[in-house]
Formats: C-alpha cells, sequence, structure tokens
C-alpha cells in the first residue's frame, strides 16, 4: 500500500487533517496567507522535531537540500528561514495546542488497558509534576524565573497507564506549581499523584469535593492531630504507621476540615522514611506507598522528551513562537504512540522515533521498517545463541 512512499510520506498519514484544519478554522489561523499555511508550517515543525534539528536554520538547509523530494514527503512548499520564523511568531498558538489536545483525546484511551505494575487499581490514575527549561532572560524577557534568569516551565498531568499525557500547560518559571490544580478538570474515582510543591489545601478540598482523590507527601512543618491509628500493619513490608489525622491550623482547617489519612513509610533502598497525605480510605496503606513509587514515571517522560525531541534549545522567543514549539513536540510524541499502537509494535517509543528519525527519506513500508527490525535484533540473538554453542 505504501510502496514507493517516503517514511515521513507515510507518518504524515497517521495525522488527521480534517481535525487539524478544524483547529485552523476556529482560530482563523490562514487569514491573509498564501502557500504556506498553518499545515505546511505543522509539517516542516513535525519534521524538525522528528530529525532531531536543532534550529529553524537546520530544518531550511535540510529540506532545501531536497527540494525535488518535498512534494513527495508531503511538504509542498519550502520556504526559508525567515518565512518559517515569522510564521511561528504570528501563526496562533492555540491551533497546535487544541490539536495536541485532540491528540490526547485520541490516544490516551487507547491505552487505558496497560496495568500498573505492583498495584492492583481499576481506576485511572495520573501523575502531576512540571519540568523547568532554563532560558536567556534578555532575549526572553517575558519569562521570569528564579535567580534572575529566564525560564519556561512545562506543567504535565501524565496517565501512568501508557506513559500518555493528560494535561499540559506552558507558563512562565515564576508560576507556582500548585496553582495548576485550579486549572485541572479532575474526574470522579481518579487518583492524582503529586509532590510537595503541589500542598494547596484549598485545591485539595476542590479535588476531595469532586470525589477524586490525591496523594501527595506531607510537609514536615504541618500541624496535625491523629483521630484514629491502624495497628494491623507489618513493619517488614516499610510501613511504619497509618493514622487518620484532622489538621490542627486555623487556615488549614478551615481551607481542608476534613479527615485526611498520614501514610508512614520506610523507603529501604533510600534509607528514608517518608510521609503520605491522602484522602483515600479505601485501598491499603501498602498500595498508597506503591502507587506513590510510580510518580517517577513522570520524571522518566520528561527526561524522555528532553533527550529525545528538540526541547531545551527553542526555535523562537517569543510566548507565542515557544508554546508552538513545546507543543508541536508533544505532538510528534502522541503521534509515534499511536503509529506504535496502530501497528502493534514491541519496540519502545524511544527505538521507534530513533527508526523514524534516520529514515525520514526512505521509501521502506514503515511497518515492514519496524517488523524487519524486530527480526534483525531477533536473528542477532540467534545468531548470539549459536556462537556460545559452538564454544561449549
Amino acid at each position: 500500500m505504501n510502496s514507493g512512499k517516503y517514511v515521513f510520506s507515510q507518518l504524515l498519514q497517521f495525522i488527521d487533517r480534517y481535525e487539524f484544519d478544524k483547529c485552523v478554522e476556529k482560530y482563523n489561523g490562514d487569514f491573509r496567507t498564501r502557500e504556506f499555511n498553518c499545515w505546511n508550517l505543522f509539517v516542516q515543525l513535525f519534521f524538525g522535531q522528528l530529525t532531531s534539528r536543532n534550529s529553524l536554520r537546520d530544518i531550511c538547509v535540510c529540506l532545501k537540500a531536497h527540494q525535488n523530494k518535498l512534494y513527495h514527503l508531503g511538504i509542498r512548499k519550502y520556504v526559508n528561514q525567515s518565512t518559517l520564523s515569522r510564521a511561528n511568531e504570528v501563526r496562533d498558538y492555540r491551533i497546535f495546542s487544541d490539536f495536541g489536545n485532540y491528540l490526547i483525546g485520541k490516544i490516551r484511551p487507547l491505552y487505558s488497558n496497560e496495568r500498573i505494575a505492583g498495584v492492583d487499581i481499576a481506576g485511572e490514575v495520573f501523575a502531576l509534576d512540571s519540568t523547568t527549561i532554563s532560558l536567556s532572560l534578555k532575549l526572553f524577557n517575558w519569562a521570569p524565573g528564579k535567580y534572575s534568569r529566564g525560564a519556561v516551565k512545562v506543567h504535565t498531568l501524565l496517565d501512568l497507564r501508557g506513559s500518555i499525557p493528560a494535561f499540559i500547560l506552558v507558563t512562565d518559571g515564576k508560576y507556582h506549581d500548585s496553582n495548576v490544580l485550579d486549572n485541572l478538570i479532575t474526574t470522579p474515582d481518579s487518583i492524582y499523584i503529586m509532590d510537595r510543591a503541589y500542598i494547596d489545601f484549598a485545591a485539595l478540598q476542590g479535588i476531595n469535593t469532586r470525589g477524586a482523590y490525591f496523594i501527595t507527601r506531607a510537609k514536615s512543618t504541618m500541624d496535625f492531630s491523629i483521630i484514629e491509628s491502624n495497628f494491623n500493619i507489618d513493619p517488614s513490608t516499610g510501613l511504619l504507621a497509618d493514622d487518620t489525622i484532622v489538621l490542627n491550623g486555623y487556615k488549614s482547617k478551615k481551607l481542608y476540615p476534613e479527615p485526611l489519612r498520614l501514610v508512614r513509610y520506610y523507603d529501604q533502598e533510600k534509607e528514608v522514611e517518608l510521609l503520605f497525605l491522602a484522602n483515600n480510605f479505601d485501598v491499603s496503606a501498602l498500595e498508597i506507598a506503591r502507587l506513590y513509587r510510580h510518580r517517577w514515571q513522570i520524571e522518566v517522560f520528561f527526561k524522555w522528551i528532553k533527550q529525545n525531541l528538540v526541547i531545551k534549545s527553542l526555535w523562537g522567543h517569543s510566548e507565542n513562537a515557544v508554546n508552538i514549539h513545546i507543543w508541536t513536540a508533544i505532538c510528534t510524541y502522541l503521534i509515534i504512540a499511536l503509529v506504535k499502537l496502530t501497528l502493534k509494535s514491541s519496540l519502545s517509543i524511544y527505538e521507534i522515533i530513533q527508526i523514524l528519525g534516520v529514515s525520514a527519506f526512505d521509501k521502506t513500508p514503515l511497518k515492514e521498517l519496524i517488523v524487519q527490525d524486530q527480526k534483525n535484533q531477533n536473528v542477532k540473538e540467534q545468531n548470539l545463541w549459536n556462537l556460545f554453542d559452538a564454544k561449549t
């Protein structure tokens, strides 16, 4: 079916052009444009993310060298760096964020059957955190950070079943993490895992009121009283205490008047005692500790996108350009996740993006390219075992 088509052109077939055009029409993104419309901008930025181009100049140089192939790649028009940069500055970033949210809504349910290792929980489980991209305050004066430096924060709510983002918010570096809780639309019976930076009792009470659950680290200065203790615990598992508490502070008690659960756990690997604060009284204390350990998946996600997508070196200086850049990177991750699921590949998203990045100008059918890699790996392993057998 894809015989003779470039790999990059085959990838574009996984992108719903109709849905993208709906986002463009919503914000009138192609107003007064001729040939270089929003779709062409997205395709070229997607190409830059997939092939790890460090700048807009790199994208233009690479595409210019293959001008005779652009039509067959799905890139309708080559433009110079200034045109690409100007489009990146003025096209409404909400087009790309809305399309990214469409991809999230399409792809995340496809991974809903993924299991969370060591935990038997039926509902949705999310991890909430942010990653910071350090910037020059002179070039990015709209994005102040700490210590007289510039910074951008990418706040992410990650679905732990499949490691697919459920919510993305891009802010400046001084935006406090706990403020993100006001923008979240929580769903009943879901569990939200976060660190101590997100302790805002008014926001946590909102999560509790909406029938959702949270698990976070308790601050050492928290003033509370124990009203009930569970003595049926096994210290050999690391559990030290499982208590029901109420807050004592005047303001804290007013913001969160209901009982909370405080779980004391000793992490033998790191040799540190941890305090977990939760509003879920149905699951066991050990499950709360195990669930919080899965919060590291969002750290792995941040590390992955910084190492395998172009995130740390931004392609524009304005707030609009930065938002387009980050959302294009997120869309790239989601599209590769869709390719992996559609082609039923056993390779990781990291492995797939490495293969596709160096094969953009290849004409091998996409499925054959990924399956062929798996077959070659099996042949190599078989040859390796045969070699050992021959020596013995």
